[in-house]
């Protein structure tokens, strides 16, 4: 594999998708709206907890603009890394799939650029998100918006690599909507998204722990560290072992000699 072959699939595969998206105007309009509702309750909620005086000022400020925000933001790059696996699980039915993957380059770089591709399409999002979150004094530093742009890439590229994996296993369309609620929920709640360790630490051990292994509590501390111009090397080595882990194993599930479909082709 050349390196101009390979810039030219990454060129095709990226232009393919980035208009594959913005033909999809419901599904860009949600990727926003969703976290900004999310935002306005726990604004709303935590408004109320700051009246009623049960915790310290100070502390809602910081679980509140340190932790919901960044926690909302990996959310987005999460059901965006799922909804692009749907979309992968009906090319693979429409025959499309199994053309891209008959190319004279590596799987496991096609499959990649599928994911650069995707990751690519929600970060400008993001940062939409970012910045309609000043409106609810949010507000890092302004350096902060530059610092986690390699933060939002790696964090994105692990979550659709983990979305790729999913969609490797399914092998109806009509059965991944169910797999998206069975894994979504559980990976947002039980992370650091919403609320620090060392309080799911307080109210259930078990739960933090849960938290401390789930690969998505790093995407969170990932983006939340570089938002604020910290390096979470823990989380960042955890992201890309993430990423070669899900990507190995997502290479070999489509593969079509040794993967799953093999299996379903004998079957």
């Amino acid at each position: 594999m050349s390196a101009l072959h390979a810039l030219r699939a990454l060129n095709g595969i990226v232009r393919r998708e980035s208009l594959k998206i913005l033909g999809q105007h419901g599904r860009l309009a949600a990727s926003i709206v969703r976290p900004l509702v999310w935002l306005g309750i726990f604004a709303a909620g935590f408004r109320s907890v700051l009246g009623l005086s049960i915790i310290p000022p100070y502390q809602t400020y910081i679980l509140y603009e340190v932790y919901v925000v960044p926690g909302l933001a990996a959310m987005m790059l999460l059901f965006h890394g799922l909804q692009t696996s749907l979309s992968m699980v009906y090319d693979r039915e429409m025959g499309s799939m199994r053309v891209l993957l008959t190319a004279p380059l590596p799987r496991w770089w096609l499959l990649a650029a599928r994911l650069i591709a995707n990751t690519i399409s929600i970060v400008p999002i993001v940062y939409l998100f970012l910045a309609l979150a000043r409106f609810w004094d949010v507000r890092p530093p302004l350096l902060g918006y530059a610092a986690v742009l390699p933060a939002l890439l790696v964090a994105g590229m692990m979550l659709g690599a983990f979305g790729l994996l999913l969609s490797a296993f399914v092998r109806q369309l009509e059965n991944f909507a169910g797999v998206m609620n069975f894994v979504i929920f559980p990976v947002f709640f039980a992370s650091t998204a919403l609320y620090p360790l060392w309080r799911l630490d307080e109210v259930s051990p078990p739960l933090a722990l849960v938290a401390l292994v789930n690969p998505f509590s790093h995407a969170v501390e990932l983006i939340r560290f570089a938002l604020y111009l910290r390096l979470e090397p823990t989380s960042l080595a955890v992201c890309l072992g993430a990423f070669v882990a899900f990507l190995s194993t997502a290479a070999w599930g489509y593969d079509p000699g040794r993967g799953l479909w093999a299996r379903r082709a004998r079957a």
